[in-house]
This record gives C-alpha cells, structure tokens and sequence, in this order.
C-alpha cells in the first residue's frame, strides 16, 4: 500500500494542459488602425462643425437699378435682333419694378400689369403711360412679329433705361453705384 505521501504526489499529477495559442502579434496592430479611424472621423466631423460655425462673408447685394442697367447695356448687343432684343428689355424692366417696388410683374400679362400698376402710387402718371407705351411696343415686337427699325429699338432702351433712372432710389451712395456700375 501506498504511503500517505505517494497517494498525495498520485494525486497531484493531472493530465497535460492543452496547447496555448500564441498571437500572431498583428492584433494589436488591427486594435491600433481601428483607434487611429475612430480618431480621425471624429477630427473630420469637428472639422466639419467649425467650419460651419464661422461667419460667411457674401458680397453685398447689386442694386436693382444697377443690376438693370447693366442688363440694358447687354441689351444694345441685339439690336440686329428685335424679337431678342424687346425680350431682354421688357423683361428687365419687369424684373426691376418687381425688385424695386416689390410688385409682381414679370408673370403677368401687360394688361394685367399696368391695370395693377394704376391702382398703385408706386409710379407717377407720366411714367406709368410711358411704361404701358413701352409694353405694348415690345408685345407688338415678341407676340405680333412687328420688325421695328434700329430707330424704335434704340427709343425703347431710351424708355427703359429712362424709367429705371427715375425711379432708382434716392441715396448717398447713389455716385458710387455709379462707379460699380462703369467698373463693370
């Protein structure tokens, strides 16, 4: 029989242990890729955010006389043209008194228009039939096939042009909008 030391040692002896897996030594490089991603989304999304925070500086906004006589100008280009030409015009006076006056011109007809523009103070008498003369010549021209000479074209930019400065607002800045305007 055995001794109570042996029957301890018996005992204490257990079966081998299984084998130990040993890393390949890449996870920690996976482990820091992924840290570095996180890090930098997170720098982009807070790069993102800052970039939004700060002020935007727009350019200010062109006068509507001036943005009118510039298109007038652009408009003496087509005189050869009438039928382009009166479209150019009439649009940018439409254009315009919207802008300006802040009355819906451009998508109506000439007769609904000047029937509005009567019952409003935003124009005086002279420049109101002036401008009905002014619509109705470029209708004949867009939607009558009336071929006007250079001559009538010419009066009606003078019209135009007439009206956008009688009614450009009155101002301070009024000389410098010139000078925007030539450096154009």
């Amino acid at each position: 029989m055995p001794t109570n030391q042996t029957a301890a040692v018996i005992n204490d002896i257990h079966d081998i242990k299984p084998p130990m897996e040993i890393s390949e030594g890449l996870a920690w490089l996976w482990w820091t890729l992924g840290a570095l991603l996180v890090l930098f989304l997170l720098w982009l999304v807070w790069r993102h955010f800052q970039q939004h925070d700060k002020p935007v500086n727009l350019p200010p906004p062109i006068p509507a006389h001036v943005r009118a006589r510039q298109k007038l100008a652009e408009a003496l280009a087509l005189l050869s043209q009438p039928k382009p030409f009166c479209i150019l015009v009439s649009d940018t006076v439409r254009f315009y008194l919207e802008e300006r006056f802040n009355f819906r011109a451009p998508e109506r007809t000439t007769e609904e228009f000047l029937r509005e523009l009567q019952n409003t103070n935003l124009l005086g008498g002279e420049q109101k039939e002036s401008l009905g003369r002014f619509l109705e010549s470029c209708d004949l021209v867009k939607f009558a096939k009336y071929e006007p000479g250079e001559s009538e074209l010419v009066d009606l930019h003078h019209s135009a042009l007439k009206l956008v400065e009688e009614t450009e607002p009155e101002s301070s800045t009024n000389g410098a909008d010139r000078e925007t305007e030539e450096v154009k």
